[in-house]
């Protein structure tokens, strides 16, 4: 599957994906948009899929049978995770941002581009894109994974926060692990990001090592805090997750005896 991110402003037809509330519409085929149709009045371009243009309709009410989705991501490949991204950020920001956050006078939406721009006061607006830290905090072979309350019963997962106005990732890194855990990290590294559509996310993943296996939770937005073994771990997040991810490449550096 490929995902080509040129909008197709000029195209009258394609598969259009029908967004509600975080849910969408399953097509004919069981997959997150229908059949190729012309578009109707209200359809916004969104990007080209296997060479076939892709739409959007941001709809008030979904049916019984719509999908939520982070459903939708445990339902398809890893290779789907783009188009739905997308999709799903798209949405937010389309449903979000009707009127000038500016002056309040409705926002016109502009072809060419995700943009949302005023008549009345000039102000133009574009898609949000949020960026955050996400690590694995590691101490040796041992991970510290932790639980927030909105986690499904038995999940742990990664550290994660917010990077704040000024605040650079490597200081939001330390900032985060401190506060969530009570723990100082050290050496950090890299990985990769992966954009995260709930609602507008851009993660930015590390592994750090920590100084100190001891842990102070802050009691608000975590829950429980732990150090677990590679051979005893507690459920993990999704696979289509960079959490999950971070987790996995851990875990392999161990069994290639490259951890640390």
């Amino acid at each position: 599957m490929m995902l080509r991110r040129e909008i197709p402003h000029q195209e009258s037809r394609g598969r259009v994906i029908r967004y509600s509330g975080g849910r969408i519409q399953p097509g004919p085929e069981g997959l997150p948009f229908g059949l190729v149709e012309p578009w109707e009045e209200g359809v916004q371009p969104l990007c080209w899929w296997n060479d076939e243009p892709v739409g959007l309709m941001v709809l008030d009410a979904p049916d019984d049978d719509w999908i939520d989705g982070r459903d939708w991501l445990t339902r398809l490949p890893e290779s789907w995770f783009p188009l739905l991204s997308t999709a799903l950020q798209v949405a937010a920001w389309s449903a979000n941002h009707r009127f000038c956050g500016r002056c309040g006078s409705p926002a016109r939406r502009l072809a060419a581009e995700f943009a949302m721009h005023c008549d009345h006061c000039g102000h133009r607006n574009y898609p949000r894109i949020s960026p955050c830290i996400i690590t694995l905090v590691t101490h040796g072979e041992s991970l510290l994974l932790a639980r927030s309350p909105r986690f499904p019963p038995g999940r742990y997962s990664t550290l994660a926060g917010f990077i704040e106005p000024g605040e650079s990732a490597e200081q939001a890194l330390h900032r985060e692990v401190y506060e969530e855990v009570g723990i100082s990290i050290g050496r950090m590294r890299y990985i990769r990001s992966q954009a995260w559509p709930f609602p507008h996310s851009l993660m930015l993943g590390y592994l750090v090592e920590a100084a100190s296996r001891r842990i102070r939770i802050d009691g608000h937005e975590i829950q429980d805090a732990a150090w677990f073994s590679p051979n005893r771990l507690p459920q993990l997040p999704p696979l289509y997750s960079i959490s999950r991810e971070l987790i996995e490449l851990h875990l392999a550096e161990v069994r290639d005896g490259r951890q640390g």
